[in-house]
């Protein structure tokens, strides 16, 4: 087995606070409401969110993948941390052990936010993860955040 690591920062215009409520604490209902391309919906198998929680998301039609299922690392609503990881799913294509995702969201200088998020891959035997493998899950979660901004930016009395 091998670790594959991989850090991304990503600048927002809306504060930390607003936008871990929108994309973390409330992701699950906002985001299949926002982006049903995206995630068709998600349902907790185990707790209700807090660290050890499960939970199932079922991807949107004609999308690459199915489903997956997530488990809650971590959970820090004072510092605005949250970890998860996947453990289930045809996302993992049989050669993922699971990720593991870290996004830490810190007040950036402008105003905003920077949200910093690292992802381990944690690869079976031999398997090695490919820059255009990485490329492809990031600019699918870019986009989500990217809509999840916009959003906010559209309703700024929300959250």
């Amino acid at each position: 087995m091998g670790i594959f690591t991989y850090e991304s920062d990503v600048v927002t215009a809306i504060p930390p606070a607003k936008m871990f409520k929108a994309c973390i604490l409330d992701g699950d209902k906002l985001i299949p409401k926002i982006v049903p391309q995206a995630f068709k919906s998600v349902e907790y198998i185990e707790g209700n969110g807090e660290p050890g929680s499960i939970k199932k998301i079922t991807f949107g039609e004609g999308g690459q993948f199915n489903y997956m299922k997530e488990k809650v690392e971590a959970l820090d609503k004072d510092d605005f941390v949250y970890s998860y990881s996947v453990i289930e799913g045809d996302a993992l294509m049989n050669k993922l052990e699971k990720i593991t995702y870290e996004t830490k969201l810190e007040p950036s200088p402008a105003g905003g936010s920077i949200c910093k998020t690292t992802s381990e891959y944690y690869t079976i035997g031999n398997f090695e993860i490919t820059e255009e493998g990485i490329s492809a899950g990031k600019e699918k979660a870019l986009g989500i955040f990217k809509a999840v901004e916009a959003y906010l930016l559209a309703n700024p009395d929300a959250y």
